[in-house]
């Protein structure tokens, strides 16, 4: 294969735009006689006659015109190489690879997206669904760029691997059948419930957090039903089957049919032939907090930097008044 020599390459081209190897000279502020070395090193590295006289000056072969036709697709791609990299250094191109748990992605990471999409279309979101301890591993082995999960499944803030910033405090709400004598009590607690049977799942985050909320307001909740999947949650609730804790960020995103502005007392669809009522619990409101985290270090990175500012902006749209944004 031919020896493609790029800074000799573009002595050929100034040369063919300028006419003569004083002027080529001048222009890359080199000597005549290093000109033409240059020239005749290339000619030797590619196996083919370059220049020819022509009276006192020289003209390109047509070898050289076949070397400059493809030399000037090469100049053209790396000056499109050139601009692809500063748009990634300035973090308007590139991908950011995203690991977050199921109900993070409608409610934040698609959100987040789309205003990429709109303000930097450069620049791609990968999403991979995955549960707290999995997105860590992802993170730790380089498979994904930025984790979401919850705080309280997270490495602690002390972590020298990684970096840490909270998104919000997800509020939860209560689901539950519509016909139920509290559906429409004033004043709900979260105690006032200690006595119904619970639908959570049996292991895991979300059991974890559902049985500390119940803790917290003095009772443990009886586990009536086991479910992790939010549309089984919702259709055994509105089946009439228990009462549920069920994040804000969940119903949002879309969760029995529900949208925006689900957690507010009243009656909404459920897959179970009733309706569920889903009330806010004001006077001892839960809540679940959301980190996202990187790898300690790369938060700086242009493009992931304006990946965690969308995923801010999403996060302050969801719950207004409720939103922190504080690293850690």
């Amino acid at each position: 294969m031919a020896d493609w020599d790029l800074k000799k390459l573009r002595i050929l081209r100034t040369l063919h735009e300028l006419g003569t190897v004083t002027a080529t000279a001048e222009a890359l502020h080199m000597t005549p006689s290093a000109v033409s070395q240059q020239l005749t090193g290339l000619a030797r590295a590619l196996g083919v006659t370059l220049l020819e006289a022509h009276g006192r000056r020289v003209r390109l072969t047509d070898a050289a015109q076949l070397v400059l036709r493809h030399a000037e697709a090469v100049f053209a791609q790396l000056e499109r190489a050139d601009a692809d990299l500063l748009g990634y250094l300035q973090g308007e191109a590139g991908q950011v690879r995203i690991g977050a748990f199921s109900t993070a992605i409608p409610a934040l990471v698609v959100p987040a997206a789309l205003e990429l999409r709109r303000s930097h279309p450069g620049l791609s979101v990968v999403v991979r669904e995955a549960e707290a301890e999995a997105a860590y591993e992802l993170l730790a082995e380089g498979s994904v760029d930025l984790a979401l999960s919850l705080a309280a499944h997270a490495p602690t803030p002390r972590d020298p691997k990684f970096s840490r910033v909270s998104l919000l405090a997800d509020p939860l709400d209560v689901a539950l059948p519509a016909g139920h004598p509290l559906a429409g009590e004033p004043g709900l607690r979260l105690a006032d419930l200690a006595d119904e049977p619970w639908i959570f799942g049996s292991s895991g985050p979300w059991s974890q957090i559902t049985t500390t909320a119940c803790e917290s307001a003095g009772f443990v909740p009886e586990q009536a039903h086991a479910a992790a999947d939010w549309s089984a949650i919702w259709a055994m609730v509105a089946a009439g089957m228990g009462v549920a804790l069920v994040p804000r960020m969940a119903m949002a995103g879309g969760l029995g049919g529900v949208g925006r502005g689900a957690a507010e007392p009243g009656v909404r669809g459920g897959r179970g032939g009733g309706g569920v009522a889903v009330r806010v619990l004001h006077a001892d409101q839960p809540r679940r907090h959301v980190v996202a985290a990187v790898r300690r270090g790369s938060e700086g990175a242009p493009g992931l930097a304006r990946v965690l500012a969308a995923l801010r902006q999403a996060a302050a749209a969801q719950t207004p008044g409720d939103t922190t944004v504080q690293p850690s």
